[in-house]
């Protein structure tokens, strides 16, 4: 045998935050879709724990949408799950802007909080972003450019998709969530560039 292994167990607070996260999102689908939402919370918790991350993270996964989308308080989450959930949570919930604000403008504050969050946010956040882009991969090669219609008329998702991907790849060169949201990044320009 080679070194030890450090099996994670997810304890019955894990199972109470799915429950949490699915009774939330109840009735939720995915963007211009009918694949239930809870599939994009399940698939962001997957990929933190198949990246070594902790149960705290595995939650945020879980959770990461509930204070953005106002489906949970930070105080709510904490009081539930605890304080480094809720902070994880926060952390890859967009910043408030001005709904006047065009969208490009929102997200490059959203990148610019992105950029400060310490890794153990990152790989959640990074983790669903990698969720969200495989999702519209996907949606490309069944749609084609019918796809963009369900994004809001001034959005940029490859520009913003790119940014993602470039952005974590500078601060985790080694990352095999970056590199995957890389490789998937560039697989989705490059069917759009052949379109």
């Amino acid at each position: 045998m080679h070194g030890c292994q450090t099996w994670l167990m997810l304890t019955e607070r894990f199972q109470r935050a799915l429950v949490f996260a699915a009774q939330r999102h109840d009735g939720e689908h995915r963007q211009g879709s009918s694949v239930p939402y809870i599939s994009h919370l399940l698939s962001t918790s997957a990929l933190v724990l198949e990246s070594g991350g902790d149960e705290d993270q595995a939650i945020a996964g879980l959770l990461h949408d509930s204070i953005e989308d106002g489906k949970a308080s930070y105080d709510e989450i904490q009081d539930r799950f605890g304080a480094r959930v809720a902070e994880l949570a926060q952390a890859c919930s967009a910043p408030e802007t001005s709904q006047d604000s065009a969208w490009r403008e929102r997200k490059e504050a959203y990148l610019a909080v992105l950029r400060l969050q310490p890794p153990s946010a990152a790989l959640v956040a990074n983790a669903d972003k990698l969720d969200n882009a495989r999702s519209v991969l996907y949606d490309y090669r069944r749609l084609g450019n019918g796809l963009w219609a369900r994004f809001k008329s001034d959005a940029e998702p490859l520009w913003y998709f790119r940014s993602l991907a470039d952005l974590y790849l500078e601060m985790d060169s080694h990352s095999a969530l970056a590199a995957e949201l890389d490789r998937t990044v560039c697989d989705l320009e490059r069917l759009v560039a052949e379109a």
